[in-house]
């Protein structure tokens, strides 16, 4: 008798186990991957922002659209064209829970630069369709159809430069190691993680204090099953190891959402010419707008001797 309770003290408790670590893993999945609207905070780049945002609205652009890869999700990006008719066109990514409105001081740099732009929604963002953000890595094959679509549309002798700031960063070095056309030349990310796992994992720690494992191995299956894909594989750092493009690393020295450490990881597995900048005293997403006249002499630089 005693045995007998014991195999059913045994087994409620493998079943409490099982539920948490079940409810768990689909909470960090919902947590991290459902679609949300940024919120805006109160901040220097906010202040900066909002005026961004109010040229974006008022400049001469397009809406483009075109279906997701490998899947009947709409998508929608604006493209900014140059005051002056140019073939050359800077493609921006956006970061997490973010949209191309957000991006509106890029935008607007590189449009002062005498570039076009083509500022996607990613899937899950903006005006695009989607329930879920995919990190980079189901975009990646997106932003090959719109680098395509922008060579469709402006010329065979375009020229093209990949831009992304946060998970933006992570998305174009996520795409650089597609097969790429030859009209794209260069690529700029900034602060960029070298992993989904990994920066899932940081986060897990730094916002729960929890350790990394059993959860991201059974987030990984539920993500499978409700996002579409396995980010156990979705690796910038990998990718970054078949690009041989021109590739321009920042990050800043303070970042506690995607620890500087990462950067150096995704340096070290690029290997096309390479230009790493660390800004000193900047948090996460922050070195554009902590040092803004270094940024931009710097990113015009860079685009200057790729795209000419």
């Amino acid at each position: 008798m005693k045995n007998k309770w014991w195999r059913y003290l045994l087994g409620a408790l493998v079943i409490i186990l099982l539920g948490g670590l079940a409810y768990g893993s689909n909470y960090l999945v919902d947590f991290a991957f459902t679609r949300k609207d940024p919120t805006p905070s109160i901040a220097k780049k906010e202040r900066v922002l909002v005026r961004d945002q109010a040229w974006l609205k008022k400049v001469r652009k397009q809406t483009w659209t075109q279906m997701a890869a490998n899947s009947d999700l709409k998508l929608k990006a604006t493209y900014v064209p140059a005051t002056k008719k140019t073939n050359k066109t800077i493609v921006v990514a956006h970061g997490y829970h973010e949209n191309h409105g957000r991006m509106a001081s890029y935008i607007r740099m590189f449009h002062n630069l005498g570039y076009n732009v083509l500022a996607p929604d990613d899937r899950g963002a903006g005006q695009s369709q989607g329930k879920y953000t995919t990190f980079g890595w189901l975009d990646r094959l997106d932003y090959v159809k719109w680098i395509q679509l922008v060579v469709k549309k402006t010329g065979q002798d375009a020229q093209i430069g990949l831009f992304g700031v946060s998970m933006g960063g992570a998305t174009v070095m996520m795409t650089s190691g597609e097969r790429l056309p030859r009209q794209v030349k260069a690529i700029i990310e900034d602060c960029g993680y070298d992993s989904v796992e990994n920066e899932l994992t940081y986060q897990l720690k730094n916002l729960f204090a929890l350790p990394k494992q059993p959860l991201i191995t059974t987030a990984s299956w539920v993500a499978r099953f409700k996002v579409g894909f396995d980010f156990l594989h979705a690796s910038a750092a990998e990718q970054l190891k078949h690009n041989h493009l021109p590739i321009f690393f920042i990050h800043g020295d303070q970042d506690k959402y995607v620890p500087t450490k990462m950067v150096y990881q995704n340096y070290r597995a690029s290997q096309g010419p390479k230009q790493l900048w660390i800004t000193k005293k900047t948090a996460h997403a922050m070195s554009y707008y902590n040092y803004p006249h270094v940024y931009r002499t710097k990113t015009a630089a860079f685009f200057a001797k790729y795209l000419n």
